[in-house]
């Protein structure tokens, strides 16, 4: 698809407390996924020397940081917040043109970045250690929590805004200095993001923003001696390297990747209820989440008529520009998700799933000048089919139907992933249950699989995951660690044998 000549706003790398041009050779261009006339933003990529300047940058600015009391690196973080919220506006528009989904979305995506934002700059207030007592006569056994050093943070496209929020600001309470790396498909909401902590008073060197592809300067993110801890979120190919590395190195890492996630409707759910949650969870945000539904499981007794409810809605979705505030469904973010997605689609055909709406691209001269697919509805989907296995991040949604509860566990459990879940009943012995049995980090009854608050840790388990938990008090646990302190205040010398 031609993108337009139009030109684009040129964009730096961070380092260092100054915006300077990347020294790499490649230029990499964003465009909007649907309109790809409009270019956003144009940068020329990070070389080695540049992530080597963030790293320097970042260590000779960690001293002084680590010393500055957690309730002022704190007060920064909320300063940071009160920018956002006179820009949530402005943010939300061009997270829409930059990464396609709906302005609704977007907005909710920066109100849950600021929410993060809010609840870490609390945390300035509560870095708190334990006390314990002691076996011995007049000593003290206390903890404290201290940072880590210069961390590199690696996000992905999907939610540019909410998932860097969810991890600078824990480690900057913390006390550590960061090398942020976003995906090379979303710069100018990462920009956005670092101008603001830049405008609210983050000493220089603090936080470093190295716009690049990860094949140029993802490895010394990771590899460098001065890096003590790596936060990842993306694809699990690229997880389970991050992890491997780190492991070697002896290093905090953690890593949130792919999802596969069920939502079970039993025979005795509220319908209507259950309806706005699927529709939410797997067409929301053109699918392209983590925590997105795409397998739905129902029980027999009201599979055909929930199936039906599911595609009376779905032929309401309007597909567009997600500017438009009448729009319900945006694009997919680029040509390779676009061909992606069309190819597991191919798949769900072939290995005998029935096809009930969608399955291709719409019609129409507007939607060939973006990257958009019809929401997509699979029924008769066996667990053995690549559909109900694999990662999708698209609009699709596969329907299978179960009889017993041990049939619907078994289905939903039948995945390499265990990032979340959900279940609709009003049974709430039934729902403790499927509470207890389903294998996910996360599981929500009669909400969506999606969704998620700052005072609760979010994850998942299986392939879904590795390492510390994020968000809550997991995510600043993440970034700092203890320290033990044994004050004996005898005056006396110490003759006992305890260890």
């Amino acid at each position: 698809m031609p993108v337009a000549e139009a030109k684009a706003t040129t964009l730096k790398q961070f380092i260092g407390g100054h915006w300077v041009a990347g020294r790499g050779e490649r230029e990499i261009v964003s465009v909007n996924p649907a309109d790809t006339r409009e270019t956003i933003a144009a940068f020329k990529s990070a070389s080695r020397e540049d992530a080597l300047s963030a790293l320097e940058a970042a260590q000779r600015a960690w001293p002084a940081w680590k010393k500055t009391p957690a309730p002022k690196r704190a007060r920064i973080v909320q300063k940071a917040w009160t920018i956002a919220q006179s820009r949530v506006d402005d943010l939300a528009a061009l997270l829409t043109r930059e990464e396609g989904k709906i302005v609704g979305e977007a907005r909710g995506e920066v109100e849950k970045g600021m929410n993060l934002m809010e609840w870490y700059a609390g945390e300035g207030l509560r870095l708190m250690g334990q006390t314990a007592p002691s076996e011995m006569p007049r000593n003290l056994l206390m903890t404290v929590r201290e940072p880590l050093g210069v961390v590199s943070i690696i996000t992905p496209w999907n939610f540019p805004w909410a998932i860097p929020c969810w991890k600078i600001a824990p480690a900057l309470v913390g006390g550590n200095c960061v090398v942020f790396k976003p995906a090379s498909l979303v710069p100018a909401m990462a920009v956005e993001l670092c101008r603001i902590f830049e405008e609210a008073g983050l000493p220089p060197g603090v936080l470093n923003l190295v716009l690049g592809s990860g094949s140029s300067v993802g490895d010394i993110l990771v590899n460098d001696y001065r890096i003590k801890a790596v936060s990842f979120t993306g694809s699990n190919e690229i997880g389970r390297g991050v992890h491997k590395i780190a492991g070697e190195r002896g290093i905090k890492v953690t890593c949130e990747m792919g999802g596969k996630n069920p939502c079970i409707v039993w025979d005795d759910a509220d319908l209507h209820l259950a309806l706005g949650g699927v529709m939410k969870g797997a067409f929301g945000s053109t699918g392209q989440r983590c925590t997105a539904t795409s397998r739905l499981i129902l029980h027999e007794k009201i599979a055909a008529k929930f199936t039906d409810m599911v595609i009376a809605e779905v032929k309401k979705i309007k597909l567009g520009n997600g500017l438009d505030p009448s729009v319900g469904m945006g694009p997919l973010v680029d040509e390779h998700q676009l061909n992606t997605v069309l190819g597991l689609i191919e798949t769900g055909k072939k290995e005998g799933a029935r096809l009930l709406i969608g399955g291709g691209r719409p019609e129409g001269d507007s939607f060939k000048r973006g990257f958009f697919v019809q929401p997509t509805v699979f029924v008769d989907v066996k667990s053995s089919m690549t559909i109900f296995q694999e990662e999708i991040f698209g609009p699709v949604l596969a329907v299978s139907t179960v009889k017993t509860y041990e049939e619907a566990v078994t289905a939903a459990n039948n995945s390499r992933y265990g990032l979340t879940s959900a279940v609709y009943t009003q049974d709430l012995t039934l729902s403790m249950r499927f509470v207890e049995d389903l294998e996910a980090g996360m599981v929500h009854v009669n909400s969506p699989t999606i969704g998620g608050e700052a005072q609760v840790p979010f994850g998942g388990v299986k392939a879904s995951g590795v390492g510390e938990r994020e968000m809550a008090k997991e995510g600043i646990n993440f970034f700092t660690e203890p320290k033990t302190i044994f004050l004996d205040y005898t005056g006396e010398r110490r003759n006992s044998n305890i260890y």
